[in-house]
């Protein structure tokens, strides 16, 4: 297919071309334009060929385009992705009656619908770029285009950093859309064959671009069946995964039947998931969903004459909250952030995994010592408290990888690791998946899987995984072809396809080839293969530490995790209309929630907790908030040895002693947990010495509670009493710079607190401010008062409230008295601590707390707010009904008055629901029409039920044949039966989503 452009009004033309037509594909044309109103709305036409006028449009590109892989809108632009060279891999699958062809992407380009402005492409035409080098382009550090106010170089086309990704040489995607590259063999078998494959049906953990296809996908959906049918054939869509795709096709010998060997095909798919993805020390651990980094499901797949073998094993980050910051080097740090909040997002993970695979055993291959230690440790702890709800049908084994490999060497490895109880058990448990390839009908499916980690599950997990597919393959071969056990074509190529895929995995996460691979590709431990392993390890210290950021960036936006992106949507008035209308009636299928927020601020003068309780501050008029945030300042001294590198200790005894207070609290009726702990040498703002080090600066953290977000920062601004220009500098420069995971940022929440050490004082003298503090008069300080000031004049936290000030100046007191400063430098009083909010807040409170344990008063205030929750399921409906009769209107009708009118019907509500759920005094089977939960079943029903005894064996059985069969035909029969369906205890479904917080 080819690209055309034509003008008045801007369009982009997908043809097809003569050599798809000579593929019998359809002679159409995909037909892109902006709409006038919305940039990031398209209008999109699907025409036949001879109905477009291309007589004034040019062609973009030589290339033969492969196809789209959607469109994002960038900077208020809105541009095509569309391949332009890609080559074939191999068919994963040859003897199937539809080869499964794949092909690899080499270089994608983004063609502008919006703007001329970047139509000149006379570079990227003629020349490739490189796979070898995206990567290392990629690592270049790029400007932050979607998190800056600053627009990037007129030289640099906005996609850029896009195109260096994807054309990476890591995506792949199907030749052919008769089959589905994203899903793995039995599951692929498990739909109805019969009719052709619907491309909108595929496995959306791995589809890369999901996000920028969606439109297009909609708009297929919206076509009739016909229409649709020539869209797939024309193969305008394409969907890609990222990871891995080797083939090898060998002969192997057979029984000497005709002499002649049987060809058989080796397959290696990795599929990367996208759902927590980026790069080595940027992404690490869970999300609250329970998405895990780098996590990637790898089919081995081994095709003959007879028949296609599957082999599946998944590799993802430890599934705990936890994260490296900071300057990593060889000794790499590691801080579990939610050590007692992990469980949730940790049984999220293993429950999406048992629903999807069956049982599952993790491995674990950290080592024994230091960091790896601890999360050793706590991955053990969160298990043993998962099998409470799965019992053996979730086990892990730990493997100390590192310490196996020095006292025996990597073949000690190869050969023990297998012999492992939980791993010798669970192989022969779980076997494999084969079909027959005539019939493409299961003879046997894999009932589990083994789940590999190490640190970066890269090495360590590859090597592991390797051994893992090749005891599978030898499981099928001892029943098939014993002879095949000694092949040595097939190891090689196994061997092979292994080594690569290392190779690419690691490129994509780590910006290099994996370590240990000339281990995996010739079974020995060389010096070349140490040299390398040695090389790579600096260059992956480099390119993680200092030039992963941009690649990062590039990431979230190919993913649309940036938080000023908005998805392209196709011109359609109906869905339009009723998403408009939706919005309207959100009470309708939402509910609200009240919640309690305590937020504290103190300056600790870098002092530890003294004798005196905390509870005044944190429980005072009897409260029992929902949420504490509590932000602390000079938990250290400010020293420069401190600044640059601040000591962990005094913030883990201050945690100690708050959380003591929490437990030790009168009337305790229920627990509080740690969400989350930060200090400022971590934050992503810090504005003294000139923005490099933590000496004043700010952190937050942000959390989704139910469907309503919420950001609480602690910050310390610039001392000094004249200094307010720096303050106000110190704000916007916290605002602008505080960034979190998925590109947001502070305006990206509804709900803002800011508890800090301000340091904003009092414009008076010091006699007038310490004699109306003395007399209370607050009014004639608040009027002198600098922070109100700004707020006033807009030069900072414009936008924001505070609570009446009706308490003394919090600053600064003699330590352990009441008396204000009487050093020699008499500071003037001042309320440099304060507490500042945005969004749906109602203040019940807001005061100081008398502890003398620092030379300022802690603050706190007592919010209460309404956090939104909505159902899913009553909006599906409401949607439904808003559609339905927005189709079914009439002309002249007046269609927003009709959908207002519109009321959802409980029946067509309940009929989506399942009962409620069961109290001790109420029960969905214990009502009046069945008294005691009795259900009468009619005597027609038992019937119907026991027309035969279950017991009786068919009249065909091949158990009831002849006892002389050979134990050839028995087998040769077997291979032939159904596969037993064997019963798999499903998972409770996970918890409802409460809280995301991420830093």
């Amino acid at each position: 297919m080819h690209l055309y452009l034509s003008h008045n009004p801007r369009t982009l033309y997908l043809v097809t071309g003569s050599h798809d037509e000579r593929k019998g594909r359809p002679q159409r044309a995909l037909v892109f334009r902006a709409a006038e109103t919305n940039p990031a709305q398209v209008i999109v036409e699907f025409l036949p060929k001879d109905e477009v006028n291309l007589s004034s449009a040019m062609r973009l590109t030589s290339r033969v385009i492969k196809g789209c892989l959607g469109l994002i809108s960038i900077e208020n632009d809105t541009f095509l992705a569309v391949v332009s060279s890609a080559t074939e891999v191999g068919k994963t699958r040859p003897s199937d009656s539809q080869p499964e062809s794949v092909a690899k992407i080499h270089e994608v380009l983004f063609y502008c619908l919006t703007s001329h402005s970047w139509d000149d492409f006379s570079a990227s035409q003629d020349t490739l770029l490189n796979p070898e080098n995206a990567d290392a382009l990629m690592t270049r550090e790029q400007p932050h285009y979607s998190q800056s106010t600053t627009p990037p170089s007129v030289f640099e086309h906005p996609c850029m950093p896009l195109t260096k990704i994807l054309s990476s040489g890591s995506f792949y995607y199907a030749l052919d859309p008769a089959w589905d590259l994203s899903s793995r063999l039995p599951v692929r078998l498990a739909r109805d064959r019969s009719v052709a494959h619907d491309i909108g049906i595929f496995d959306e953990r791995f589809v890369w671009n999901e996000y920028i296809v969606r439109s297009l996908l909609n708009f297929r959906e919206r076509l009739d069946s016909l229409e649709r049918e020539e869209l797939d054939k024309c193969q305008f869509i394409i969907l890609a995964i990222q990871g891995y795709v080797g083939v090898f096709t060998m002969p192997l010998s057979a029984p000497p039947v005709n002499g002649a060997p049987v060809i058989a095909t080796l397959s290696l798919i990795s599929r990367l998931g996208w759902r927590r993805a980026g790069t080595r020390f940027n992404t690490r651990g869970v999300d609250d969903d329970g998405n895990t980094a780098n996590f990637v499901e790898t089919e081995t797949i081994l095709t003959t004459d007879q028949h296609c073998v599957s082999y599946t094993q998944v590799r993802g980050s430890v599934p705990l909250f936890w994260e490296q910051q900071g300057l990593q080097t060889f000794g790499q740090r590691i801080q579990i952030t939610r050590p007692n909040a992990s469980q949730p997002a940790f049984e999220r993970h293993f429950a999406h995994l048992m629903e999807e695979y069956g049982a599952t055993h993790a491995i674990n291959l950290l080592g024994s010592k230091e960091n790896e230690a601890i999360l050793t440790s706590a991955y053990a702890k969160h298990l043993q408290n998962a099998r409470s709800i799965w019992d053996d049908e979730l086990g892990i084994t730990h493997y100390d990888f590192h310490n196996a490999v020095r006292i025996g060497g990597h073949d000690s490895v190869m050969r023990d690791i297998c012999r492992l109880e939980g791993v010798n058990n669970n192989m022969e448990r779980y076997g494999f998946t084969m079909c027959d390839v005539s019939a493409d009908s299961l003879i046997t499916e894999q009932k589990g899987l083994f789940r590999t980690n190490c640190l970066d599950c890269l090495d360590r997990t590859n090597f592991v995984q390797d051994i893992f597919s090749r005891k599978a393959l030898e499981q099928y071969l001892s029943l098939v072809h014993r002879e095949w056990l000694q092949a040595g074509a097939l190891w090689m190529h196994h061997r092979e396809l292994w080594a690569e895929n290392g190779d690419a995995l690691s490129r994509i996460y780590a910006g290099t080839g994996a370590l240990n691979t000339s281990v995996t590709r010739t079974g020995k431990r060389t010096l070349a293969g140490v040299l390398s392993d040695a090389t790579k390890s600096v260059s992956r210290a480099y390119i993680n530490n200092f030039q992963d950021k941009g690649k990062q960036i590039a990431i979230d936006m190919f993913l649309g995790n940036m938080s000023n992106q908005r998805q392209v949507n196709i011109f359609d008035a109906i869905h339009d209309t009723v998403g408009k209308a939706l919005q309207q009636r959100l009470s309708e299928y939402s509910t609200t929630q009240s919640c309690s927020i305590f937020a504290g601020t103190w300056n600790v003068n870098g002092r530890l907790p003294s004798s005196e309780s905390l509870l005044p501050w944190l429980f005072p008029r009897d409260s029992k908030p929902d949420i504490f945030v509590l932000g602390f300042q000079e938990i250290v001294q400010l020293t420069a040895q401190q600044i640059v590198q601040p000591d962990p200790e005094k913030k883990r005894i201050w945690e100690q002693k708050v959380m003591e207070t929490l437990e030790r609290r009168p009337q305790r009726t229920y627990d509080y947990v740690l969400l989350r702990s930060e200090q400022v040498i971590h934050v992503h703002a810090q504005t003294g010495l000139r923005g490099m080090s933590g000496n004043k600066g700010g952190v937050g953290v942000r959390l989704d509670y139910y469907d309503t977000s919420f950001c609480f920062l602690t910050a310390h601004l610039a001392a000094g009493h004249s200094n307010i220009e720096e303050r106000n500098a110190d704000f916007h420069t916290i605002v602008k710079g505080l960034h979190f995971q998925k590109g947001k940022t502070l305006s990206s929440h509804e709900n803002i607190i800011w508890l800090a050490d301000t340091n904003y004082r009092i414009d008076l003298d010091n006699e007038s401010v310490r004699a109306r503090s003395e007399a209370d008069d607050f009014d004639s300080l608040v009027a002198a008062d600098q922070l109100r000031q700004a707020i006033d004049n807009g030069d900072a936290f414009a936008g924001y409230e505070e609570g009446p000030m009706l308490f003394r100046p919090t600053y600064k007191y003699d330590l352990g008295t009441n008396n204000y400063d009487t050093s020699e430098k008499m500071r003037i009083p001042a309320w440099t601590d304060r507490i500042l909010f945005k969004g749906r807040f109602d203040l019940a409170v807001y005061s100081r707390a008398e502890l003398k344990g620092s030379d300022h008063r802690p603050v706190f205030a007592l919010f209460r707010s309404e956090v939104r929750i909505i159902d899913v399921v009553k909006r599906a409906a409401l949607s439904r009904l808003l559609l339905e009769n927005t189709l079914s209107a009439t002309p002249g009708e007046k269609l927003d008055e009709k959908l207002a009118s519109l009321v959802l019907p409980d029946e067509s509500y309940s009929e989506l629901l399942v009962p409620p759920p069961s109290t001790d005094d109420d029960a969905w089977w214990n009502k009046p029409e069945h008294p005691n939960g009795i259900f009468p079943i009619s005597i027609a029903h038992l019937l119907e039920s026991n027309a035969a005894n279950p017991f009786d064996s068919p009249e065909e059985s091949p158990f009831s044949s002849s006892p002389s069969s050979s134990d050839e035909e028995l087998y040769s029969h077997a291979m032939g039966l159904q596969s037993p369906i064997t019963p798999v205890r499903k998972p409770p479904p996970p918890p409802p989503r409460s809280r995301h917080t991420d830093v």
